[in-house]
């Protein structure tokens, strides 16, 4: 069986089906024009579902967050009735803010301006001086602006198209694929947003292209290390598969749990697939010399001990999806590695004025199943399975967002700065960047009125 048949069986996956590019020249203007940046506004992102909030953060009636997405801020909040409803933060007087705080708890949202007060449905519950206004009291006449919402993962949904598909089209082949790991069950370990010196599409070209991973992320330390195929997957262009759905989202899947040929001259695997091994029964001294054959063996090992261990969910899923990485990348802004027992969630949000900076957040789940002991392994290292995590906002260079992520970051300033070269003429792309190319193709024919969900 090749490897690419093995990705795919037992249950396997579906294929997705095969996209044709026009090409692309990635010109600099993209990533520096205002005026691009008004057209991107307009077209997409007023036009898309957008990830925003987390189900299980707002799990009392009542309980609210909020969310910035370039210029306007989304407020979701949980119902009488256990559903989420989404408005635009405003109050419909004058135009003020209701709340500034990313989460909290409120019977009524209070304006802070002329204490109007809406109910959590949106509804006008009380205004000063009623008898005061020509047109007769606004209660019972004016509503929060609400925008359609969903759910999905565990995640709270929004768009601000009031006529938009629903979310499980917009999604795709996507829905079905992550329904499988009960994604909604998992538990946030990592949790940090910096303000990112680059466009939001110098952040999410990265994300959906590998051919920067054998350079950006090479190993460090000694000669033996720098031999190893990084952290278990098998970064090869030639061994690695390139999907691209026709909702415009794309999937990568690279082999993982694997030590490969490149284990070093003394053929010892090392970390830190040797604990993984460890942990699931397996010991890497038997993968000497042969490390090709770990990554076969861990997912014989996950399906034979995983369901008793609390990984239910391992049943679900097709042998490739024990080991490999899988990464998606949603349109327009975000990244997901999908591991078996980890989601890595990445997304870039755009500036509300500024075309050359973004939000960026790098964000970790895993699953904690009853009984299973140990840290989890995330980005940003170890960290206590039962350990609450709060949210880090931070400048970049203040702290760091993780290994591979500021790796990652001491790439994005510097590209930003060429683009807005005159010596810049457009990126000249290779085959493995194809998913980079078609996130311009959609963006701009957004802009012409062709969302791909719609057609």
């Amino acid at each position: 069986m090749s490897q690419q048949e093995s990705m795919r069986s037992p249950k396997g996956l579906p294929d997705w089906p095969r996209q044709l590019l026009r090409g692309h020249k990635l010109e600099g203007y993209r990533y520096t024009s205002r005026a691009f940046a008004e057209k991107e506004w307009a077209h997409v992102w007023t036009r898309v579902w957008l990830l925003l909030g987390r189900e299980d953060e707002i799990s009392r009636p009542g309980d609210w967050q909020q969310e910035e997405v370039g210029p306007e801020s989304i407020l979701m909040v949980r119902q009488s009735d256990a559903g989420i409803k989404a408005f635009y933060n405003v109050c419909q007087h004058r135009g003020q803010r209701l709340v500034v705080e990313k989460k909290g708890h409120a019977g009524r949202f209070v304006c802070p301006y002329h204490s109007w007060a809406w109910n959590t449905d949106g509804s006008l519950d009380f205004v000063q001086d009623p008898e005061d206004f020509p047109e007769g009291n606004p209660c019972g006449k004016l509503f929060l602006a609400e925008i359609p919402c969903d759910t999905f993962a565990g995640f709270i949904w929004v768009n601000m198209d009031p006529d938009c598909v629903s979310l499980r089209d917009f999604l795709g082949p996507v829905w079905d694929e992550w329904t499988a790991y009960g994604i909604e069950k998992w538990k946030r370990y990592v949790a940090k947003t910096t303000l990112a010196p680059v466009n939001w599409k110098i952040v999410m070209d990265n994300f959906n292209e590998s051919y920067h991973v054998n350079t950006v992320h090479r190993p460090r330390g000694s000669d033996v290390e720098k031999l190893r195929i990084h952290s278990g997957v098998d970064t090869r262009y030639t061994t690695s598969r390139f999907d691209m759905a026709n909702e415009g989202h794309g999937r990568m899947i690279m082999l993982g749990g694997y030590a490969g040929p490149a284990i070093g001259k003394t053929g010892v695997v090392g970390e830190p697939l040797a604990t993984i091994l460890r942990e699931w029964d397996l010991d890497p001294d038997d993968f000497a010399g042969k490390g090709e054959a770990t990554r076969e063996a861990l997912q014989r090992a996950r399906r034979r001990l995983g369901p008793a261990r609390g990984y239910d969910y391992f049943d679900q899923l097709c042998d490739s999806q024990l080991t490999d990485a899988y990464h998606y990348t949603l349109f327009p802004n975000f990244a997901v590695s999908l591991w078996v027992d980890g989601f890595h969630f990445l997304r870039a949000r755009p500036h509300p004025t500024d075309p050359e900076q973004c939000l960026f957040d790098n964000w970790w789940y895993a699953p904690n199943p009853e009984g299973v002991a140990g840290p989890v392994r995330t980005t940003a290292g170890l960290v206590g399975r039962d350990e609450i995590v709060s949210h880090e906002i931070f400048k970049p260079g203040e702290q760091s967002m993780g290994l591979t992520i500021d790796q990652d970051m001491s790439i994005f300033p510097t590209q930003q700065m060429g683009v807005r070269s005159r010596g810049y003429r457009g990126s000249y792309l290779a085959d493995q960047e194809s998913r980079t190319a078609r996130l311009h193709e959609l963006v701009d024919d957004c802009i012409a009125g062709r969302p791909p969900w719609e057609t």
